[in-house]
Protein backbone atom coordinates (compact mmCIF):
# COMPACT_ATOMS: atom_id res chain seq x y z
CA UNK A 1 0.00 0.00 0.00
CA UNK A 2 1.01 3.74 -0.97
CA UNK A 3 1.66 6.03 2.12
CA UNK A 4 -0.96 8.22 0.32
CA UNK A 5 -4.05 5.73 1.82
CA UNK A 6 -7.46 6.24 1.69
CA UNK A 7 -9.09 5.81 4.97
CA UNK A 8 -12.93 5.95 6.25
CA UNK A 9 -13.97 5.82 9.25
CA UNK A 10 -17.48 4.90 11.17
CA UNK A 11 -18.06 6.13 14.49
CA UNK A 12 -16.18 9.62 13.89
CA UNK A 13 -18.68 11.10 16.16
CA UNK A 14 -17.83 8.95 19.03
CA UNK A 15 -14.76 8.54 21.85
CA UNK A 16 -12.40 6.45 19.94
CA UNK A 17 -13.44 7.55 16.21
CA UNK A 18 -12.92 11.47 17.28
CA UNK A 19 -9.88 10.88 18.22
CA UNK A 20 -8.68 8.67 15.52
CA UNK A 21 -9.51 10.84 12.53
CA UNK A 22 -6.60 13.23 13.67
CA UNK A 23 -4.27 10.32 14.14
CA UNK A 24 -4.82 9.32 10.37
CA UNK A 25 -4.34 12.86 8.92
CA UNK A 26 -1.41 13.53 10.89
CA UNK A 27 0.13 9.91 9.51
CA UNK A 28 -0.61 11.63 5.88
CA UNK A 29 -3.92 9.81 4.84
CA UNK A 30 -6.90 11.09 3.40
CA UNK A 31 -9.90 10.49 5.41
CA UNK A 32 -13.69 9.89 4.71
CA UNK A 33 -15.82 9.93 7.60
CA UNK A 34 -19.43 8.07 7.20
CA UNK A 35 -21.58 9.09 9.46
CA UNK A 36 -26.13 9.73 9.72
CA UNK A 37 -25.65 12.90 10.94
CA UNK A 38 -22.75 14.82 9.36
CA UNK A 39 -23.88 17.77 11.24
CA UNK A 40 -22.27 16.52 14.62
CA UNK A 41 -18.88 16.07 12.19
CA UNK A 42 -19.03 19.73 11.37
CA UNK A 43 -17.14 22.30 13.79
CA UNK A 44 -14.93 19.39 14.72
CA UNK A 45 -11.31 20.61 14.67
CA UNK A 46 -10.37 18.83 11.49
CA UNK A 47 -13.74 18.95 9.93
CA UNK A 48 -12.29 21.28 7.18
CA UNK A 49 -9.30 18.27 6.32
CA UNK A 50 -11.76 15.38 5.58
CA UNK A 51 -14.62 14.42 3.40
CA UNK A 52 -17.82 13.43 5.26
CA UNK A 53 -20.57 10.78 3.36
CA UNK A 54 -24.06 10.65 5.02
CA UNK A 55 -24.55 6.62 5.39
CA UNK A 56 -26.83 4.50 7.57
CA UNK A 57 -24.64 1.15 8.47
CA UNK A 58 -27.55 -1.20 7.49
CA UNK A 59 -28.28 0.56 4.28
CA UNK A 60 -26.27 -1.39 1.56
CA UNK A 61 -26.91 1.31 -1.17
CA UNK A 62 -25.24 4.55 1.18
CA UNK A 63 -22.70 2.57 2.69
CA UNK A 64 -21.63 1.75 -1.36
CA UNK A 65 -21.09 4.72 -1.82
CA UNK A 66 -18.99 5.56 1.12
CA UNK A 67 -16.62 3.01 0.63
CA UNK A 68 -16.34 3.86 -2.75
CA UNK A 69 -12.29 4.56 -3.38
CA UNK A 70 -11.66 3.47 0.51
CA UNK A 71 -7.96 1.25 0.91
CA UNK A 72 -8.83 1.25 4.69
CA UNK A 73 -12.25 0.84 6.26
CA UNK A 74 -11.99 1.23 10.49
CA UNK A 75 -15.16 -0.03 11.93
CA UNK A 76 -16.05 1.56 15.16
CA UNK A 77 -19.96 1.15 15.57
CA UNK A 78 -21.58 -0.59 18.56
CA UNK A 79 -24.90 -0.26 19.87
CA UNK A 80 -24.75 0.47 23.54
CA UNK A 81 -27.15 0.76 26.47
CA UNK A 82 -30.29 -1.25 26.85
CA UNK A 83 -31.75 -0.51 23.27
CA UNK A 84 -33.46 -3.84 22.61
CA UNK A 85 -32.53 -6.15 19.94
CA UNK A 86 -28.85 -4.03 19.62
CA UNK A 87 -27.22 -7.58 18.85
CA UNK A 88 -30.02 -8.26 15.40
CA UNK A 89 -29.13 -4.49 14.83
CA UNK A 90 -25.10 -4.79 15.16
CA UNK A 91 -25.45 -8.32 13.30
CA UNK A 92 -27.18 -6.26 10.23
CA UNK A 93 -24.73 -3.15 10.00
CA UNK A 94 -21.93 -5.64 10.24
CA UNK A 95 -23.24 -7.78 7.86
CA UNK A 96 -23.98 -5.19 4.89
CA UNK A 97 -20.74 -2.98 6.04
CA UNK A 98 -18.60 -6.84 5.13
CA UNK A 99 -20.48 -7.87 1.62
CA UNK A 100 -20.31 -3.76 0.77
CA UNK A 101 -16.27 -3.58 1.48
CA UNK A 102 -15.87 -6.62 -0.41
CA UNK A 103 -17.84 -5.63 -3.31
CA UNK A 104 -15.93 -2.22 -3.07
CA UNK A 105 -12.63 -3.75 -3.48
CA UNK A 106 -12.12 -2.53 -0.16
CA UNK A 107 -7.55 -3.74 1.05
CA UNK A 108 -8.50 -3.88 4.83
CA UNK A 109 -11.02 -3.74 7.37
CA UNK A 110 -9.79 -2.46 11.02
CA UNK A 111 -12.03 -2.94 14.03
CA UNK A 112 -12.29 -2.26 17.27
CA UNK A 113 -13.52 -4.87 19.56
CA UNK A 114 -13.16 -6.39 23.27
CA UNK A 115 -11.36 -9.07 24.39
CA UNK A 116 -13.10 -12.17 24.80
CA UNK A 117 -12.45 -14.96 27.45
CA UNK A 118 -14.71 -18.15 28.44
CA UNK A 119 -17.25 -19.73 26.08
CA UNK A 120 -19.95 -17.76 24.09
CA UNK A 121 -22.40 -18.98 26.79
CA UNK A 122 -20.90 -17.53 29.92
CA UNK A 123 -19.83 -14.05 27.65
CA UNK A 124 -21.99 -10.86 28.51
CA UNK A 125 -24.24 -9.77 25.71
CA UNK A 126 -22.57 -6.94 24.30
CA UNK A 127 -19.00 -8.84 24.69
CA UNK A 128 -20.78 -11.54 22.82
CA UNK A 129 -22.21 -8.88 20.17
CA UNK A 130 -18.87 -7.58 19.72
CA UNK A 131 -17.04 -11.02 18.99
CA UNK A 132 -19.73 -12.19 16.63
CA UNK A 133 -19.30 -8.71 14.52
CA UNK A 134 -15.58 -9.04 14.51
CA UNK A 135 -16.14 -12.96 13.04
CA UNK A 136 -18.10 -11.40 10.18
CA UNK A 137 -15.56 -8.81 9.21
CA UNK A 138 -12.83 -11.45 9.22
CA UNK A 139 -15.40 -13.35 7.41
CA UNK A 140 -15.92 -10.99 4.89
CA UNK A 141 -12.94 -12.23 2.42
CA UNK A 142 -11.31 -8.52 3.09
CA UNK A 143 -8.17 -8.87 5.30
CA UNK A 144 -9.41 -7.81 8.48
CA UNK A 145 -7.72 -7.12 11.55
CA UNK A 146 -9.78 -7.31 14.82
CA UNK A 147 -8.47 -5.57 17.63
CA UNK A 148 -9.73 -6.53 20.96
CA UNK A 149 -9.13 -4.43 24.07
CA UNK A 150 -10.28 -4.66 27.71
CA UNK A 151 -10.83 -1.16 29.71
CA UNK A 152 -9.45 2.07 27.63
CA UNK A 153 -8.17 4.58 29.90
CA UNK A 154 -7.62 7.97 28.58
CA UNK A 155 -9.55 11.12 29.62
CA UNK A 156 -12.91 11.28 28.80
CA UNK A 157 -13.49 7.33 28.10
CA UNK A 158 -16.77 5.79 29.69
CA UNK A 159 -14.40 3.29 31.54
CA UNK A 160 -12.16 5.71 32.87
CA UNK A 161 -14.59 7.81 34.31
CA UNK A 162 -16.63 5.48 36.08
CA UNK A 163 -13.01 4.64 37.71
CA UNK A 164 -12.47 8.09 38.76
CA UNK A 165 -16.02 9.07 40.14
CA UNK A 166 -16.33 5.96 41.80
CA UNK A 167 -12.38 6.01 43.69
CA UNK A 168 -12.98 9.99 44.24
CA UNK A 169 -16.75 9.97 45.82
CA UNK A 170 -16.36 6.88 48.14
CA UNK A 171 -13.35 6.80 50.37
CA UNK A 172 -15.13 3.51 51.45
CA UNK A 173 -17.62 1.38 49.33
CA UNK A 174 -19.37 -1.65 49.00
CA UNK A 175 -18.41 -3.57 45.78
CA UNK A 176 -20.14 -6.39 44.00
CA UNK A 177 -17.86 -9.26 43.40
CA UNK A 178 -16.87 -8.36 39.40
CA UNK A 179 -14.04 -5.62 41.42
CA UNK A 180 -12.42 -9.25 41.57
CA UNK A 181 -12.42 -9.67 38.23
CA UNK A 182 -8.80 -10.03 36.21
CA UNK A 183 -7.96 -6.87 33.59
CA UNK A 184 -5.51 -5.78 31.29
CA UNK A 185 -6.10 -2.09 30.75
CA UNK A 186 -4.77 0.10 27.72
CA UNK A 187 -4.00 3.40 27.28
CA UNK A 188 -6.56 5.04 24.75
CA UNK A 189 -2.93 6.95 23.45
CA UNK A 190 -1.82 2.80 22.73
CA UNK A 191 -5.06 2.03 21.24
CA UNK A 192 -4.96 4.27 18.69
CA UNK A 193 -1.51 3.76 18.00
CA UNK A 194 -2.41 0.11 16.89
CA UNK A 195 -5.51 1.60 14.99
CA UNK A 196 -3.57 3.69 12.45
CA UNK A 197 -0.53 1.02 12.44
CA UNK A 198 -3.14 -1.58 11.57
CA UNK A 199 -3.36 0.10 7.98
CA UNK A 200 -0.36 -0.97 6.92
CA UNK A 201 -0.84 -4.64 7.80
CA UNK A 202 0.62 -6.82 5.36
CA UNK A 203 -2.11 -7.73 2.93
CA UNK A 204 -1.73 -11.87 3.82
CA UNK A 205 -2.41 -10.70 7.54
CA UNK A 206 -6.01 -11.38 8.86
CA UNK A 207 -7.18 -12.15 12.00
CA UNK A 208 -7.67 -11.00 15.39
CA UNK A 209 -5.31 -9.16 18.02
CA UNK A 210 -5.54 -9.28 21.85
CA UNK A 211 -4.15 -5.63 22.89
CA UNK A 212 -3.75 -4.39 26.27
CA UNK A 213 -1.23 -2.82 28.37
CA UNK A 214 1.60 -4.06 30.69
CA UNK A 215 -0.68 -4.50 33.95
CA UNK A 216 -2.84 -7.55 34.67
CA UNK A 217 -4.97 -6.25 37.95
CA UNK A 218 -8.32 -6.36 39.42
CA UNK A 219 -10.87 -3.59 39.44
CA UNK A 220 -10.23 -3.12 43.59
CA UNK A 221 -6.79 -3.06 42.46
CA UNK A 222 -7.08 -0.57 39.67
CA UNK A 223 -9.14 1.86 42.35
CA UNK A 224 -6.37 1.92 45.35
CA UNK A 225 -3.81 2.64 42.13
CA UNK A 226 -6.68 5.64 41.07
CA UNK A 227 -6.36 6.63 44.59
CA UNK A 228 -2.81 6.70 44.90
CA UNK A 229 -2.07 8.80 41.63
CA UNK A 230 -4.45 11.08 42.30
CA UNK A 231 -3.20 11.77 45.76
CA UNK A 232 -6.41 10.24 47.89
CA UNK A 233 -6.61 8.11 50.94
CA UNK A 234 -6.27 4.56 50.45
CA UNK A 235 -9.96 3.75 49.82
CA UNK A 236 -11.94 0.56 51.69
CA UNK A 237 -13.15 -1.98 49.48
CA UNK A 238 -16.04 -4.40 51.28
CA UNK A 239 -16.90 -6.80 48.44
CA UNK A 240 -20.75 -8.49 48.66
CA UNK A 241 -22.11 -11.27 46.77
CA UNK A 242 -25.52 -9.92 45.90
CA UNK A 243 -25.17 -6.77 43.77
CA UNK A 244 -26.32 -8.28 40.29
CA UNK A 245 -25.19 -6.58 37.49
CA UNK A 246 -28.51 -4.57 37.25
CA UNK A 247 -28.43 -3.75 40.59
CA UNK A 248 -24.46 -2.80 40.08
CA UNK A 249 -25.00 -0.65 36.86
CA UNK A 250 -28.12 1.58 39.07
CA UNK A 251 -25.43 2.24 41.46
CA UNK A 252 -22.86 3.14 39.13
CA UNK A 253 -25.37 5.75 37.70
CA UNK A 254 -25.80 7.41 40.60
CA UNK A 255 -22.39 7.70 41.86
CA UNK A 256 -20.84 8.69 38.65
CA UNK A 257 -21.52 10.90 35.35
CA UNK A 258 -22.15 7.26 33.48
CA UNK A 259 -25.89 6.76 32.79
CA UNK A 260 -27.01 2.72 34.23
CA UNK A 261 -27.85 2.26 30.52
CA UNK A 262 -24.26 2.40 29.45
CA UNK A 263 -23.07 1.54 32.78
CA UNK A 264 -24.51 -1.99 32.71
CA UNK A 265 -22.92 -3.07 29.21
CA UNK A 266 -19.62 -2.14 31.34
CA UNK A 267 -20.58 -3.60 34.34
CA UNK A 268 -21.14 -6.73 32.63
CA UNK A 269 -18.49 -7.14 30.81
CA UNK A 270 -16.48 -6.83 33.81
CA UNK A 271 -17.74 -10.28 34.84
CA UNK A 272 -15.56 -11.88 32.35
CA UNK A 273 -11.73 -11.81 32.95
CA UNK A 274 -10.64 -9.97 30.01
CA UNK A 275 -6.73 -10.38 29.56
CA UNK A 276 -4.99 -10.62 26.81
CA UNK A 277 -4.10 -14.47 25.75
CA UNK A 278 -1.37 -13.00 22.99
CA UNK A 279 0.51 -10.04 22.08
CA UNK A 280 1.32 -11.13 18.74
CA UNK A 281 0.49 -7.46 17.36
CA UNK A 282 4.12 -6.34 18.46
CA UNK A 283 5.30 -8.15 15.56
CA UNK A 284 3.93 -5.89 13.21
CA UNK A 285 3.59 -3.19 14.72
CA UNK A 286 6.41 -2.42 17.38
CA UNK A 287 6.00 -1.27 20.80
CA UNK A 288 7.14 2.65 21.12
CA UNK A 289 10.43 3.07 22.73
CA UNK A 290 9.36 3.91 26.00
CA UNK A 291 7.08 0.88 26.27
CA UNK A 292 3.19 0.85 26.36
CA UNK A 293 1.62 2.74 29.06
CA UNK A 294 1.23 1.52 32.49
CA UNK A 295 -1.85 1.83 34.05
CA UNK A 296 -0.14 4.62 36.36
CA UNK A 297 0.87 6.90 33.71
CA UNK A 298 -2.31 6.35 31.75
CA UNK A 299 -4.47 7.50 34.63
CA UNK A 300 -1.81 10.78 35.38
CA UNK A 301 -2.47 11.77 32.03
CA UNK A 302 -5.94 11.41 31.96
CA UNK A 303 -6.12 13.34 35.20
CA UNK A 304 -3.89 16.16 33.64
CA UNK A 305 -5.85 16.81 29.88
CA UNK A 306 -9.05 16.15 32.44
CA UNK A 307 -8.25 18.99 35.09
CA UNK A 308 -6.17 21.07 32.09
CA UNK A 309 -9.72 20.50 30.17
CA UNK A 310 -7.76 19.43 26.96
CA UNK A 311 -10.55 16.61 26.40
CA UNK A 312 -10.99 16.26 22.72
CA UNK A 313 -13.72 13.42 23.14
CA UNK A 314 -15.79 11.83 25.45
CA UNK A 315 -17.77 8.99 26.34
CA UNK A 316 -20.87 11.29 25.69
CA UNK A 317 -19.71 12.51 22.39
CA UNK A 318 -21.67 9.30 21.28
CA UNK A 319 -25.38 9.20 20.69
CA UNK A 320 -27.42 8.08 24.10
CA UNK A 321 -29.54 4.85 23.68
CA UNK A 322 -32.85 5.59 23.81
CA UNK A 323 -32.61 9.57 24.15
CA UNK A 324 -34.77 11.83 21.35
CA UNK A 325 -32.40 12.78 18.27
CA UNK A 326 -35.11 14.14 15.98
CA UNK A 327 -34.12 18.18 15.50
CA UNK A 328 -36.28 20.94 16.22
CA UNK A 329 -39.36 21.54 14.00
CA UNK A 330 -39.26 24.47 12.10
CA UNK A 331 -42.14 24.70 10.09
CA UNK A 332 -44.04 27.95 11.37
CA UNK A 333 -46.95 25.42 9.68
CA UNK A 334 -46.18 22.23 11.67
CA UNK A 335 -48.73 19.84 11.84
CA UNK A 336 -46.74 17.03 14.55
CA UNK A 337 -48.77 18.76 17.30
CA UNK A 338 -48.34 20.99 19.95
CA UNK A 339 -45.57 22.94 20.27
CA UNK A 340 -45.50 25.00 24.12
CA UNK A 341 -43.24 27.86 24.01
CA UNK A 342 -41.40 29.50 27.21
CA UNK A 343 -39.88 32.86 25.41
CA UNK A 344 -38.02 35.58 27.15
CA UNK A 345 -36.30 38.84 26.16
CA UNK A 346 -33.19 41.16 27.57
CA UNK A 347 -31.50 44.03 27.07
CA UNK A 348 -27.99 43.72 28.27
CA UNK A 349 -25.45 46.50 28.46
CA UNK A 350 -22.42 44.58 27.51
CA UNK A 351 -21.09 43.60 24.33
CA UNK A 352 -22.34 40.67 22.26
CA UNK A 353 -19.12 38.82 22.56
CA UNK A 354 -19.33 39.54 26.57
CA UNK A 355 -22.88 37.66 26.22
CA UNK A 356 -21.76 35.10 23.86
CA UNK A 357 -18.90 33.87 26.23
CA UNK A 358 -21.22 33.07 29.34
CA UNK A 359 -23.81 31.31 26.55
CA UNK A 360 -21.16 29.09 25.73
CA UNK A 361 -20.08 28.97 29.08
CA UNK A 362 -23.26 27.61 30.59
CA UNK A 363 -23.39 23.68 32.06
CA UNK A 364 -20.95 21.86 34.21
CA UNK A 365 -18.97 23.45 36.80
CA UNK A 366 -20.71 26.55 36.09
CA UNK A 367 -24.11 25.41 36.18
CA UNK A 368 -27.68 26.76 34.68
CA UNK A 369 -27.09 30.35 36.47
CA UNK A 370 -31.13 29.66 38.39
CA UNK A 371 -32.09 27.60 41.43
CA UNK A 372 -29.41 25.13 41.41
CA UNK A 373 -31.53 23.33 43.99
CA UNK A 374 -34.00 22.66 41.37
CA UNK A 375 -32.26 21.51 38.81
CA UNK A 376 -29.83 19.34 40.85
CA UNK A 377 -33.25 17.25 42.05
CA UNK A 378 -34.22 17.31 38.39
CA UNK A 379 -31.37 15.78 37.31
CA UNK A 380 -31.40 13.44 40.82
CA UNK A 381 -34.80 12.16 39.71
CA UNK A 382 -33.76 11.72 35.56
CA UNK A 383 -31.15 9.26 36.63
CA UNK A 384 -33.26 7.85 39.11
CA UNK A 385 -35.56 6.77 35.89
CA UNK A 386 -32.45 5.74 34.19
CA UNK A 387 -31.31 8.83 32.35
CA UNK A 388 -28.65 10.41 32.42
CA UNK A 389 -28.80 12.84 34.87
CA UNK A 390 -26.46 16.01 35.22
CA UNK A 391 -23.21 14.74 35.68
CA UNK A 392 -22.59 14.24 31.81
CA UNK A 393 -20.82 17.87 32.28
CA UNK A 394 -19.12 19.09 29.05
CA UNK A 395 -16.13 18.13 27.21
CA UNK A 396 -14.66 21.59 27.44
CA UNK A 397 -15.10 24.39 30.21
CA UNK A 398 -15.49 27.07 27.12
CA UNK A 399 -16.30 25.87 24.06
CA UNK A 400 -19.00 23.44 22.60
CA UNK A 401 -19.45 21.63 19.55
CA UNK A 402 -22.22 20.45 17.86
CA UNK A 403 -22.83 16.53 19.24
CA UNK A 404 -21.15 17.84 22.92
CA UNK A 405 -22.84 16.48 25.82
CA UNK A 406 -24.33 19.16 27.93
CA UNK A 407 -25.09 17.90 31.26
CA UNK A 408 -28.77 16.89 30.40
CA UNK A 409 -28.92 18.38 26.94
CA UNK A 410 -26.94 17.81 23.43
CA UNK A 411 -25.95 20.84 21.91
CA UNK A 412 -28.14 20.35 18.01
CA UNK A 413 -26.96 23.55 16.43
CA UNK A 414 -24.43 26.04 17.17
CA UNK A 415 -23.86 29.62 15.51
CA UNK A 416 -20.73 31.22 17.08
CA UNK A 417 -21.97 34.07 18.70
CA UNK A 418 -25.20 34.15 17.80
CA UNK A 419 -26.93 30.56 19.14
CA UNK A 420 -27.18 27.90 20.90
CA UNK A 421 -29.81 25.16 21.03
CA UNK A 422 -29.75 22.28 23.31
CA UNK A 423 -31.62 19.34 22.75
CA UNK A 424 -33.00 17.96 25.82
CA UNK A 425 -32.21 14.48 26.49
CA UNK A 426 -33.32 13.52 30.42
CA UNK A 427 -36.48 11.23 30.68
CA UNK A 428 -39.57 13.19 28.98
CA UNK A 429 -42.99 12.59 28.32
CA UNK A 430 -41.98 14.43 24.99
CA UNK A 431 -39.07 16.55 23.05
CA UNK A 432 -37.86 19.51 24.42
CA UNK A 433 -35.06 22.31 23.39
CA UNK A 434 -33.42 24.96 24.93
CA UNK A 435 -31.83 28.12 22.92
CA UNK A 436 -29.66 30.80 24.20
CA UNK A 437 -28.84 33.56 21.31
CA UNK A 438 -27.25 36.94 21.52
CA UNK A 439 -28.39 39.83 19.01
CA UNK A 440 -28.47 43.27 18.43
CA UNK A 441 -31.38 45.89 18.14
CA UNK A 442 -32.17 48.32 16.39
CA UNK A 443 -30.49 50.59 18.47
CA UNK A 444 -27.36 48.92 18.52
CA UNK A 445 -27.93 47.00 22.36
CA UNK A 446 -27.11 43.36 22.83
CA UNK A 447 -29.85 41.48 23.41
CA UNK A 448 -30.33 38.29 25.11
CA UNK A 449 -33.28 35.86 23.75
CA UNK A 450 -34.11 32.36 25.64
CA UNK A 451 -36.92 29.81 24.71
CA UNK A 452 -37.65 26.83 26.16
CA UNK A 453 -39.55 24.58 23.74
CA UNK A 454 -41.45 21.30 24.71
CA UNK A 455 -42.87 18.78 21.98
CA UNK A 456 -45.23 17.01 24.59
CA UNK A 457 -46.15 12.79 23.57
CA UNK A 458 -50.02 12.53 24.57
CA UNK A 459 -52.20 13.15 27.74
CA UNK A 460 -48.51 13.21 30.33
CA UNK A 461 -47.06 15.28 27.64
CA UNK A 462 -49.64 18.02 28.35
CA UNK A 463 -49.88 16.94 31.87
CA UNK A 464 -45.95 17.62 32.40
CA UNK A 465 -46.12 20.87 31.17
CA UNK A 466 -48.94 22.53 32.79
CA UNK A 467 -47.96 20.80 36.01
CA UNK A 468 -44.24 22.65 35.65
CA UNK A 469 -44.89 26.08 34.12
CA UNK A 470 -46.31 27.84 37.08
CA UNK A 471 -42.13 27.38 38.09
CA UNK A 472 -40.82 28.74 34.48
CA UNK A 473 -40.94 32.28 36.37
CA UNK A 474 -38.07 31.12 38.81
CA UNK A 475 -36.45 29.00 36.74
CA UNK A 476 -36.35 30.64 33.24
CA UNK A 477 -36.79 34.40 34.42
CA UNK A 478 -33.66 33.41 37.12
CA UNK A 479 -32.01 32.33 34.19
CA UNK A 480 -33.04 35.31 31.71
CA UNK A 481 -31.73 37.69 35.00
CA UNK A 482 -28.62 36.10 36.14
CA UNK A 483 -26.95 35.08 32.81
CA UNK A 484 -27.91 39.20 31.74
CA UNK A 485 -25.98 39.94 35.04
CA UNK A 486 -23.17 37.90 34.28
CA UNK A 487 -22.52 39.20 30.90
CA UNK A 488 -22.50 42.45 31.82
CA UNK A 489 -20.66 41.93 34.99
CA UNK A 490 -17.84 40.29 32.51
CA UNK A 491 -17.98 42.96 30.60
CA UNK A 492 -16.83 45.23 33.27
CA UNK A 493 -14.22 42.91 34.19
CA UNK A 494 -12.85 43.00 31.02
CA UNK A 495 -12.92 46.71 30.68
CA UNK A 496 -10.95 46.75 33.91
CA UNK A 497 -8.52 44.58 32.69
CA UNK A 498 -7.48 46.88 29.50
CA UNK A 499 -7.41 49.83 31.58
CA UNK A 500 -4.57 48.25 33.73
Amino acid sequence: MSPSLHCLVTGASGYIGGRLVPELLSAGYTVRCMARDPAKLSDRPWSDDIEITVADATDHSAVRRALQGVDVAYYLIHSLGTVASFERRDRTAAQTFATTAEAAGVQRIVYLGGIISGQAGTLSPHLRSRAEVGEILLASGVPTAALQAAVIIGSGSASFEMLRYLTERLPAMVTPKWVDTRIQPIAVRDVLRYLVGSATLPAEVSRSFDIGGPDVLTYAEMMRRYARVAGLTPRTIVKVPLLTPRLSSLWVGLVTPVPASLARPLVESLRNEVVCSEHDITGYIPDPPGGLLTLDQAIALALRYTREGVVSTRWSSAATPGAPSDPLPTDPSWAGGSLYLDDRHSVVHASPAALWRVIEGIGGQTGWYSFPAAWAVRGLLDRLAGGVGLRRGRRDPRHLLVGDALDFWRVEAIQPGALLRLRAEMKLPGRAWLELSAGQDLDGLTTYRQRAIFQPRGLAGHAYWRSISPFHGVVFGGMLRNITAAAERAEVSSGSELRE
